[in-house]
């Protein structure tokens, strides 16, 4: 056996082991008893030994200099494994295995301090999870490179955290203005009827179905904040479920275009670092248009309104159009996941400055309510009324998640460029939305971004859709004409 093959083999058995650890992991969301969280925090700590142990295996690193790659998807596999390489082996296997059970066990304490309103019974949680992700991103970090920086770019790579604070501050004018514009205009429909549970899953999964997800190789389960999980041939999303039945939909929209992601990807990159999305960005550029430029355009809306008055009966607007606005409405409401496309990128910039500040240390785990709130009473005009409002209502933070807020805006702009593309190439797509068919621009993503998983480096996944640079513009362009004219302005 060469070098090469001899590396493979051996990263096959690793990546087939992060697959166990990604289902314990859904486990422990959906299905397990709480009670047993202390048990399971400890068996993630053993599988994040066992993992380490692998990725920093010293024939790893011999392997890799010996390595002798032959074209481009051999070249794409040495290139993510020297990265994972040289990350990997800067992490002390003890800090590894505490990240892994202080993170298993703050999902349970996250979980359970929103359902009590209890900011203080997760606040020494939070400060403990802060404490050892800032060791791991100071032990990562390159010369001149942040601690923040270096967790970034665990899902951009390449990114760099002056690069996406200069690219939020460049969208924020040109979005406040477009928010207060609207928020100036006579206001949306809103639905009233009533919306039972069996109904919601009912038309979540079917719509799941016309968007592409494959119940055969995978399923729909409720958890408190919606995920997907998986790859290949096993791939498994949540959703959940609320007075508002679009909370339910569009969450089930949104993780289709994660899965979808990943079980479209060439099925020779399985347990391999191909086999998988390039990058966290690159993941929300599915998800996202999946959730907006797909489902929520006016064209599949048209159809959408008549599946959700089969299923419910009245629903409190009249027609389609009027659906359509109201699956559009524009509000400065609390949740992220909930929020309109234009207010969302605000929700993600707040997040992004905050986190950036509790890495650093500029902000102290104790005083992150208060800087939350009173940073969202800046930007939204509204004070938070409770914590599952404010603080609490990401699971995020819990996770160890550090850096993983900014990618949902670049997702976002990356969903821009790659709608525009696609619509360029697909001029009758809404004759096929209004019709319930999204699989004309489902299958230009799956064609164009998902089947080549990790081959190419984010930005080069994007511009090879594309064929152009990504940036803001087409985003800001498609957030401006869309609710421009559904608000009349």
């Amino acid at each position: 056996m060469t070098a090469m093959s001899e590396m493979m083999a051996f990263v096959r058995e690793t990546e087939l082991l992060v697959q166990i650890q990604s289902r314990l992991a859904w486990d422990q969301d959906t299905v397990m008893p709480r009670g047993a969280a202390e048990q399971r925090g400890e068996e993630m700590a053993a599988l994040a030994g066992v993992l380490h142990a692998r990725r920093t295996d010293p024939r790893l690193g011999g392997w890799l200099d010996a390595a002798r790659p032959e074209g481009e998807v051999e070249a794409a596999n040495v290139r993510h494994l020297k990265r994972r390489w040289l990350r990997d082996t800067r992490v002390p296997a003890e800090l590894a295995a505490e990240l892994a059970r202080a993170t298993s066990i703050g999902r349970g304490v996250w979980a359970e301090a929103r359902e009590n309103e209890d900011v203080a019974a997760f606040l020494p949680t939070l400060s403990r999870i802060v404490k050892l992700r800032r060791e791991e991103g100071e032990a990562i970090a390159d010369g001149g490179t942040t601690a923040y920086e270096a967790l970034l770019r665990d899902y951009e790579p390449g990114a760099t955290e002056a690069g996406v604070a200069k690219l939020f501050d460049g969208m924020r004018p040109r979005i406040v203005a477009l928010r207060d514009r609207l928020l100036g205009a006579p206001g949306a429909p809103t639905l009233n009827g009533n919306f039972p549970e069996a109904g919601q899953l009912s038309l979540s999964r079917e719509t799941a179905e016309r968007f592409g997800y494959d119940l055969n190789h995978g399923r729909i389960d409720l958890s408190a904040h919606p995920f997907s999980s998986g790859s290949a041939f096993d791939v498994r999303i949540t959703t959940r479920v609320s007075e508002d039945p679009f909370n339910c939909l569009y969450s089930t929209i949104h993780e289709v275009g994660h899965a979808t992601y990943e079980r479209n990807i060439r099925p020779d990159f399985a347990f391999t670092p191909l086999g998988e999305g390039v990058s966290m960005g690159v993941h929300e550029s599915q998800s996202r248009s999946f959730e907006n430029q797909i489902g929520r355009s006016p064209a599949f809306c048209r159809f959408l309104f008549g599946r959700m008055t089969d299923i419910f009966g009245d629903i409190g607007v009249s027609d389609a159009d009027a659906f359509s606005r109201a699956v559009n409405r524009v509000s400065s409401g609390f949740i992220r996941t909930e929020a309109d496309e234009v207010h969302y990128n605000l929700h993600v910039m707040l997040r992004f400055d905050l986190e950036r500040g509790l890495v650093s240390g500029g902000i102290a785990a104790e005083d992150i309510e208060e800087a939350w709130n009173s940073r969202f009473a800046a930007d939204f005009g509204n004070a938070v009324d409770r914590p599952s409002n404010g603080l609490l209502q990401d699971v995020h933070w819990s996770e160890g998640l550090f850096g993983y807020f900014p990618t949902y805006a670049l997702g976002n702009v990356y969903a821009g460029c790659l709608v525009a593309a696609m619509r360029r190439e697909l001029p009758d797509l809404d004759s096929s939305l209004e019709a319930g068919d999204p699989s004309p621009a489902t299958e230009w993503l799956k064609r164009n971004v998902q089947i080549h998983g990790g081959l190419r480096e984010p930005g080069d996944t994007i511009s090879h859709a594309t064929g152009e640079d990504p940036g803001e513009g087409p985003l800001l362009d498609y957030l401006d004409e869309k609710f421009g004219a559904l608000y009349g302005l």
